[in-house]
């Protein structure tokens, strides 16, 4: 079922994809959906099993197409140092992202910074650098789970 929450995401996506000439499909919406209900990153081969139960013939290069569109869009945000997805709740344009990934829960917060993003950029200038993309993933304890222990 899909919650409220979600369906407010999949019209904002729609829009999106609508003004940029590009389709969400069917599978794309799907997978969509299914990350916007996460509460942290997820695995492409999870996310697969999940998609079976609306698309029962999905293999893994369906997951992988769909990922890689949403990821194009900007829908989604792909940590590297889990190989996990999680779902940008603010992908009218396209940013830089910071996440803050919490060791224990799995939780992923993204934050903005303009002052990381214009070091980042001004390093990268320094360099001689032509900065495409930037993802700053810093790991840690959130305070749900400071406050367990």
């Amino acid at each position: 079922m899909i919650t409220k929450s979600t369906e407010s995401l999949l019209t904002r996506a729609e829009a999106v994809c609508e003004h940029r000439g590009v389709r969400l499909t069917p599978t794309r919406k799907e997978v969509f959906a299914i990350l916007s209900e996460q509460e942290g990153a997820i695995g492409a081969y999870d996310l697969l099993e999940l998609l079976k139960s609306a698309v029962p013939n999905a293999k893994p290069p369906t997951i992988y197409r769909a990922l890689d569109f949403l990821q194009e869009q900007g829908f989604v945000h792909k940590l590297s140092t889990s190989n996990s997805y999680v779902l940008c709740s603010h992908f009218e344009q396209q940013h830089p992202a910071q996440m803050l990934i919490c060791k224990d829960c799995g939780s992923v917060q993204e934050v903005h910074s303009k002052n990381v993003d214009k070091e980042m950029l001004a390093q990268a200038d320094k360099f001689g650098f032509d900065l495409h993309h930037q993802t700053i993933e810093a790991h840690g304890v959130c305070n749900q789970c400071q406050t367990k222990n």
